[in-house]
Order: C-alpha cells, then sequence, then structure tokens
C-alpha cells in the first residue's frame, strides 16, 4: 500500500508540475498527437484504407505546432520516436518468433542441438534440419574478425588520439572512415580473388573458401567502425585528466593507459560491440567468399576445413527459393542471431558495470 500510495503521489506531482509549465495549446497539441498515433496504428495493423487520416491529422498537429510550440512540439516527437523505435524492435521479435515456430514444432530442440548427419535435407513439403553447423561458422568467423578487429582498432584509436601529430591525424582518419564506405560485396571479391586463392596456393586448404579467410576479410570490415567510435570516446576525454596525470609525473603512455583508456572504457567497449555486431551479421562477404556445405569442423575449431557456412550465408543463399518448414527454419536462424546480439549486448553492459565499480573503487 505504501508503495501505491507512492507511485499515485508521484504521478499526481508529474501531472501538476507538466500542467504548471505546459500551455493549454501545447497540451491540446500533445493529446492530439497522442491519439492521431494510437489510431493510426491500430488502423494500420487492421489494413484499414483509413490509416491515412490520422496520419494526416499528425502531419498537421506537427506544422502547428512547429509554429507556435516548438519546445513542446521537441518533447513529443522525441518521446514518439523513441516508443516507435522499441515498438518496431517488438514488433520484429514477435515476426521473428511466430514465423520460426513451425520449424520449432517440426525439429524440436535438435534444431539447436543435433550433430550428426544428415544436417540439411529439405525435401517437400518437410526435411531434416540442424543449424549447428551455422551456429558454429558464425561463432568461428566472428570471433577470427574480433581477434584482428578488436586489438587492431583500439591501437589505431589510442594512435589516433594520443599519439599522431594533427596533420597525420587529418590524413588518417579520413582514410579510415573511408574503408567503412567500400561495399561489404568488394571485400568478399577482393577476398575470393585474392586471399581464398592465395591460401590455397600456398597452404594447401581442402577448399578454396575456409572459415578463417572469410573471418580475416570481416575483420578488415568491421576494424573501422571499432577505430572510429573508439577514438571518438577517447578524445571526448577532458583534458583536464590528462593534464592532471602528467603533472603528478606519469608519462604519456602511463597517462593514456591508466587515465584516457579507463574513462573512455564506455566508448571504446562500445566500439568492439558495434564491430562484433557487424562481424557476426556481415553476408554479403561471407556469402562470396565461403562455400556453403554445411558441416561442423573436426575439431570444431578447425577454421581451415572443408566446410563453410554460417547463419547469414544460409539465410542470403537459401531465402528466395524456401518455402513452408524450410523457410521457417531460415526464420529460426534469424532468432539465434538475435539471440547471441543480444547476449553480447549483455554480456559487454556487464563487463562496463564491472569495470566502474572497480575504477571507482567500489568492492
Amino acid at each position: 500500500m505504501v508503495r501505491d500510495d507512492f507511485l499515485g503521489a508521484a504521478e499526481l506531482t508529474w501531472a501538476r508540475e507538466y500542467r504548471a509549465r505546459t500551455a493549454d495549446g501545447a497540451i491540446t497539441m500533445h493529446v492530439f498527437g497522442i491519439a492521431a498515433t494510437v489510431l493510426s496504428v491500430a488502423l494500420f495493423l487492421l489494413g484499414s484504407e483509413w490509416t491515412v487520416v490520422p496520419v494526416l491529422v499528425i502531419l498537421g498537429t506537427v506544422a502547428v505546432g512547429w509554429r507556435r510550440y516548438q519546445a513542446e512540439l521537441a518533447k513529443g516527437l522525441t518521446l514518439l520516436t523513441t516508443v516507435g523505435t522499441v515498438g518496431v524492435l517488438v514488433l520484429i521479435i514477435g515476426f521473428l518468433l511466430q514465423d520460426a515456430m513451425p520449424a520449432l514444432h517440426h525439429m524440436g530442440l535438435e534444431l539447436f542441438t543435433r550433430v550428426e548427419a544428415p544436417y540439411w535435407e529439405a525435401p517437400q513439403p518437410d526435411g531434416t534440419y540442424s543449424l549447428v553447423p551455422m551456429m558454429v561458422g558464425t561463432a568461428l568467423t566472428t570471433v577470427i574478425a574480433m581477434v584482428i578487429a578488436a586489438p587492431f582498432g583500439i591501437a589505431g584509436a589510442v594512435f589516433i588520439s594520443e599519439i599522431a601529430s594533427p596533420r597525420l591525424r587529418e590524413i588518417v582518419k579520413p582514410g579510415i572512415e573511408l574503408m567503412a564506405g567500400i561495399p561489404s560485396i568488394t571485400y568478399g571479391f577482393v577476398g575470393l580473388t585474392i586471399v581464398n586463392a592465395y591460401f590455397y596456393e600456398q597452404f594447401s586448404t581442402p577448399t578454396i573458401g575456409d572459415y578463417f579467410t572469410a573471418g580475416l576479410m570481416i575483420g578488415l570490415m568491421a576494424l573501422p567502425t571499432v577505430v572510429t567510435v573508439a577514438e571518438d570516446a577517447l578524445t571526448a576525454v577532458p583534458d583536464a585528466m590528462r593534464d592532471g596525470s602528467l603533472a603528478m609525473g606519469s608519462t604519456k603512455w602511463q597517462t593514456t593507459k591508466s587515465v584516457t583508456l579507463p574513462a573512455a572504457l564506455s566508448g571504446v567497449s562500445a566500439g568492439v560491440l558495434l564491430g562484433i555486431g557487424r562481424a557476426m551479421g556481415e553476408t554479403m562477404a561471407a556469402t562470396v567468399m565461403l562455400s556453403h556445405t554445411k558441416g561442423i569442423p573436426g575439431p570444431p575449431f578447425d577454421v581451415f576445413s572443408r566446410w563453410g557456412e554460417t547463419l547469414t550465408t544460409v539465410i542470403a543463399s537459401e531465402g528466395t527459393h524456401a518455402s513452408g518448414t524450410h523457410l521457417s527454419v531460415l526464420f529460426a536462424g534469424g532468432v539465434v542471431l538475435f539471440g547471441m546480439v543480444m547476449v553480447l549486448s549483455v554480456g559487454s553492459q556487464y563487463v562496463e558495470w564491472r569495470m566502474q565499480r572497480k575504477l571507482g573503487g567500489e568492492t
């Protein structure tokens, strides 16, 4: 009861403050905007042809608010975009889960645990499927990519922000950012014609495409993301923190290692996480470079085996002609990808929390 009374009092206080600081016209604008938004979403989900009417009301409300209540309009629009982003994410998750259910009903947990052949037989209307080979392939290529992108990306960010001269920084940073704009199919074509061919000819690999070469190219693709985000985080560290460390007698490297990097930990970890997401979700380069043979390497960490398939490549290569249970299995692969990225995100947040406690002197 005390908790409920507290929440009721807090909400009442917020409503009074909102009423006191907001003009009547702005309140009317918010009411019309919220009502029109809810109605437009409902009509859209129902497939009604009248969806355009509340959308026009929203546009008219925005036009009026822009001329008279810009500050309140900005608050409302930011709230709307936030709720809309979360709503779209929920709809995507729901759509994936709904379309993956037939595969789960057909294969059960064997869809994620089956480790014996056949792994992928798709006779109509059903078949035998296992996502384990693709999950192993995704894990191998992601680990290889991040072994390259994470250390080299952080080192590059430290060099650009802390070591390079201003003139050199103006040359190197745009060049790294330009790498991020190169299409992934270009990386894949270079990897296919040069990297794959080199390893096949010089090291006699079982096939002309393997997890190592694909992970190598994906790591190069993720490198600009890690460098750019981490460098921005390092640059945002106040100069007063660096100057204070130097004034205490620390060297420039000691300052970078013990002050700048820990202070920018949140941004650096975000850069690494974005790089991992880029590596895990990469499609075109891996599709071009891998052999598209489904199997589990023996041992599982054999990155030069004759097998070559990931979750993204199987979705890209078979999604256009799949149907029935086959298509549902591909949606299940999308659910697995989403789950892997979510686990990485939660893990990175935990590491950041632990580092903040450690650096803050908490036990």
